[in-house]
């Protein structure tokens, strides 16, 4: 197996001298083996519930401060992972589960939006959005082709206000002040749209030059429009104006690591191709597409929503065919004469597999002195709270982290001190530390819990390196 560096070192060694925004750091990186740091942020709807999150081998005295919400932490290595994190036991020396922090502050129960990934309030209107989501403040970090990628299992059968989505729609993170992303709702959808520059059929290629070239039209027309409006007419068009330049300056990057890219594209199997695939099918195949836009440079960032609040879900184990509404399994419903915890717990034992799936890959590919995994962070976490009708007290994390972190995390189980007592930290004190440790130096990142009477600004000193 030829080396990951080395694809792309000799792709950015062909450009010739060119200068491109995000390709020289790139370039320098491969010449001197270090690597760009990668995010993966999972998160699901319906509440992670804290209590699944202990591990199930504390002393009396760790359930005891447990029970209470006293802060505490203890040594992953010394205990047992609950049942459900089974998947992630080889990986056990970069796990933290992280408990504690809120997000009050945020839109939290049903349909949370933006509100997780931007610590602030949303409401599905682009109106809410008030600045650009941590993911994509990571993306800028560390510059890639794509910039970043949002996957999403959305309701294919009208599970929520979006209706049947099975392509593209607007998902969770956002570009900027009032600027929502798009995700891809289907990994067919998602290779054909991300790989299409190198795609091996002739009507993928017919397409994409085609796009190439009603983008350079479009492009230029605007421009010249914008410069005959005034206010915020002006502004609207620029805007439109600007994000097409975006597009073919990402067309332009591509097309010049074709090469590498192309190695790279993933070879579904044909069940993620299917029309009607199970939602755990779905995370799956979301996570070969994941798995491939990452290691063949095309972005360093990918957010991934394995399920909303309203999702119906398919294929879960013992209940197959049944269409199970994740909405019900909040209110508690038995449905097929399984609880709804238990439900709970077999869908996100999946969730596991798919993260453990993903960690193992990256673990394989050669990267400098190690391998990929050692650059990269993944976040799962609820992104509306501890419950599925949350107050935003608790958003668990479960944090897999390589060597090259700048965080001081791995084989931790981190209980921090509980809401409106001293020391208290919340979602933005935790992004904060994050952009922090690797260049963004704001202050704070996110609105504050009004409600919170404790000083709420900066990193979790804890965490840094």
């Amino acid at each position: 197996m030829q080396h990951r560096r080395d694809f792309l070192q000799n792709a950015f060694l062909s450009l010739g001298g060119l200068s491109l925004p995000g390709f020289l750091p790139r370039l320098s990186a491969a010449q001197t083996g270090a690597a760009p740091m990668r995010f993966i942020f999972m998160h699901r709807g319906n509440g992670l519930f804290p209590k699944v999150c202990v591990p199930p081998t504390l002393g009396l005295a760790e359930q005891e401060k447990e029970k209470r919400n006293d802060a505490f932490e203890v040594d992953l290595d010394k205990h047992q992972l609950p049942e459900w994190m089974g998947p992630l036991e080889a990986h056990k020396n970069n796990l933290t589960i992280i408990q504690g922090l809120s997000g009050k502050m945020c839109t939290v129960g049903h349909h949370s939006w933006c509100s997780s990934l931007g610590v602030y309030k949303a409401n599905e209107r682009p109106s809410s959005i008030k600045w650009a989501t941590v993911d994509f403040e990571l993306a800028r970090l560390f510059p890639s082709p794509m910039e970043h990628i949002e996957l999403a299992c959305f309701p294919t059968d009208g599970g929520n206000a979006r209706g049947s989505l099975d392509g593209i729609a607007k998902g969770f993170s956002a570009r900027g002040p009032q600027q929502p992303n798009y995700a891809f709702g289907s990994p067919k959808i998602a290779v054909e749209e991300i790989f299409k520059s190198v795609a091996a059929d002739k009507t993928g290629q017919v397409q994409y030059e085609l796009q190439r070239r009603v983008l350079e039209f479009v492009a230029v027309h605007e421009t010249e429009l914008a410069r005959q409006l005034a206010g915020i007419e002006q502004r609207k068009v620029g805007n439109y104006a600007g994000s097409i330049d975006d597009i073919r300056e990402r067309n332009r990057k591509i097309d010049l690591m074709a090469d590498t890219v192309r190695r790279h594209v993933p070879k579904l199997d044909s069940k993620y191709l299917a029309e009607k695939m199970t939602t755990l099918d779905r995370q799956m195949g979301h996570a070969e597409v994941l798995l491939a836009s990452l290691i063949s440079g095309l972005t360093n960032v990918v957010s991934f929503t394995v399920d909303e609040l309203g999702h119906h879900y398919t294929g879960i184990p013992g209940i197959e065919g049944e269409n199970v509404n994740m909405h019900d399994v909040g209110h508690g419903k038995v449905i097929s004469g399984l609880a709804a915890e238990e439900i709970r717990h077999r869908t996100e034992l999946h969730h596991m597999k798919v993260m453990e799936k993903i960690v193992a890959r990256l673990k394989s590919v050669p990267e400098g002195k190690g391998t990929m995994f050692d650059n990269t962070m993944i976040f799962y976490f609820p992104n509306s709270g501890e419950t599925h009708h949350a107050q935003g007290t608790e958003f668990p994390f479960v944090v897999l982290s390589g060597s090259n972190s700048k965080l001081k995390l791995g084989s931790r189980y981190i209980r921090l001190p509980y809401w409106g007592n001293p020391g208290h930290k919340t979602l933005g004190n935790f992004y904060t530390s994050i952009l922090n440790a690797y260049g963004n130096p704001i202050k704070h990142y996110g609105d504050p819990d009004l409600s919170l009477k404790l000083e709420q600004t900066g990193p979790i000193k804890e965490f840094m390196a």
